[in-house]
């Protein structure tokens, strides 16, 4: 299936819930209202759910136990609530998906997320948007899952989907990777550009014209990740590292791997997307 199909295919890209565009046409604005994100959050008992269990997480380590959306957007701030509020959405959007272990997809995302963060911290980039990307940026892996499950099969057969290959075996496969597809369905939720972009060069972020430091975040976390869930040692960490975006960034394998969470699973927060 070409890309432009893909993007356009009916069922492989959720429709933003109503809520959630709301939401996010109230965040976007230059000045906005932290009382009325909180009302529209109030709205949706089941977006409520799932932010506030995504709040109460170890993520963000919150001195005290938060009960509504209200005080989600009082002590979080609305960077943070912004990447919830993306978060609870996907979640939910996504059921069942054909060939995806949602629970691993979804531990897989958390962990990149809470990486990117981790990074972008100690290189003073946005640590919400970091967070926001990392979190959404393998959903086109459960796009392509939904909308082609017949030509995906194959490709899963000899490179999971988690694996550090994936890209490179969907290149040769499509001629695009989950990279360009998860873009595209993003743009179309009307994501920020410098997010979009991110996604984008995720898999190439300094080759040719790009230079995306917050796709450079992504690849890094994705990697760590990724090693993770392939369960590599030492000497397989240092095989793979991704030595050319780390030094672009100015980062060495022992600077990421210093970032990792304290507390790999993330039970609690899983939650919010598996049922």
């Amino acid at each position: 299936m070409q890309l432009e199909a893909l993007l356009n295919y009916p069922r492989a890209l959720p429709a933003m819930p109503r809520t959630v565009s709301d939401l996010l046409a109230e965040m976007n604005k230059e000045d906005p209202n932290p009382r009325r994100v909180g009302d529209l959050i109030s709205r949706d008992p089941a977006l409520t759910t799932r932010v506030l269990r995504l709040s109460n997480s170890a993520f963000f380590r919150v001195s005290r136990k938060i009960g509504s959306a209200d005080e989600a957007v009082a002590l979080l701030g609305l960077t943070h609530v912004r990447s919830l509020v993306m978060a609870a959405a996907l979640g939910s959007s996504f059921k069942n998906v054909p060939g995806i272990d949602l629970k691993q997809f979804w531990r897989y995302s958390l962990r990149s997320a809470e990486i990117a963060r981790s990074l972008a911290g100690l290189l003073h980039q946005n640590e919400g948007n970091a967070f926001t990307a990392g979190l959404i940026h393998g959903i086109g892996i459960l796009i392509m899952h939904i909308a082609m499950p017949d030509e995906i099969g194959p490709v899963d057969m000899g490179t999971p989907p988690l694996d550090l290959q994936r890209a490179s075996a969907e290149m040769a496969a499509f001629g695009y990777s989950y990279a360009e597809v998860g873009a595209g369905m993003v743009e179309k939720w009307q994501f920020p550009s410098e997010m979009v972009s991110a996604l984008a060069n995720q898999v190439s972020p300094f080759e040719g014209e790009a230079y995306d430091p917050l796709a450079g975040l992504l690849h890094l976390a994705s990697w760590r990740a990724r090693a993770e869930e392939l369960q590599l040692d030492n000497s397989g960490l240092v095989a793979t590292f991704p030595d050319m975006v780390g030094l672009t960034l100015g980062l060495d394998l022992d600077s990421v791997l210093g970032k990792d969470p304290s507390e790999w699973s993330f039970s609690q927060a899983l939650g919010a997307f598996v049922d």
